[in-house]
């Protein structure tokens, strides 16, 4: 059975519901797993997403900030909402698929602007989130595929400029540990480096500031699409939307389209 699974930080669900439906109209995703949904619960969009074919909506909201959602054309069975955070903020939602699969959309924290926990509580949030999501992939028994906006890019390929950024968050060699140490916790495969693989450059979000994005191409690769080891042979293809950068009212970041034979 061929599946298709979205992944975006849409940086606001309510305000950028436009090109939510284009990008559903246009790559007809089974699953669409949305990040930064900006919205609680009870304000989320459903009728829009049902009137598009999506009446299946499994969110973790927040006002203001923060907020995961799944939605689905399919009924899915939900699963868990875990509290990497330790703080209560909405940053991640799970379900399973109807394989028996485990999907889990997931927000990591940014982690600030200085790469030091002793001045900044930010990031040491940031690492300690990655550090309770270890030890949840650690005893991880079932097939599993996690997603979405990890606000780390791992590779030097990953970047625009692997040396300028190397004490930015989001590059540093600390994060990169982390994340390293999460992925070998249970023999995780990075989709994304499975089709591109390096030294080809691959990037999703490209920031606000630059006055022409694409002429720029100041990238970094923060989102991400893994699986268990036994998933990974029915993974087929993973696609990153670069001109969804260029669409009205974009997101900074762009989305991944993720087709598996399951």
């Amino acid at each position: 059975m061929s599946f298709r699974i979205a992944s975006w930080n849409i940086n606001s669900v309510r305000a950028r519901i436009g090109i939510v439906e284009r990008l559903l109209r246009e790559q007809a995703p089974d699953v669409l797993c949305l990040q930064e949904t900006k919205c609680e619960d009870a304000l989320f969009p459903h009728a829009s997403f049902a009137a598009m074919g999506y009446p299946h909506v499994y969110p973790a909201g927040q006002r203001m900030h923060h907020g995961v959602a799944i939605v689905s054309k399919v009924a899915l069975t939900p699963n868990n909402r875990f509290d990497w955070q330790d703080n209560g903020e909405a940053r991640h939602v799970g379900v399973r698929l109807p394989n028996g699969v485990l999907l889990e959309n997931v927000y990591v924290p940014a982690g600030g602007d200085i790469p030091d926990r002793t001045v900044n509580p930010k990031f040491g949030q940031k690492l300690d989130f990655l550090g309770r999501m270890t030890r949840w992939s650690e005893g991880l028994r079932e097939p599993s595929i996690v997603l979405g906006d990890f606000n780390i890019a791992p590779l030097p390929e990953d970047v625009w400029d692997h040396k300028a950024l190397l004490d930015v968050v989001s590059h540093t060699p600390v994060e990169v540990e982390t994340l390293a140490a999460l992925q070998s916790s249970h023999g995780w495969a990075d989709l994304g480096r499975l089709f591109v693989p390096p030294p080809a450059r691959l990037y999703t979000w490209w920031s606000y500031r630059a006055a022409d994005w694409a002429a720029s191409n100041r990238g970094r690769r923060l989102d991400h699409v893994w699986c268990s080891p036994e998933v990974r042979g029915s993974a087929r293809a993973v696609t990153t939307l670069v001109a969804a950068r260029g669409w009205e009212k974009p997101s900074d970041h762009v989305p991944l389209i993720a087709d598996f034979d399951f």
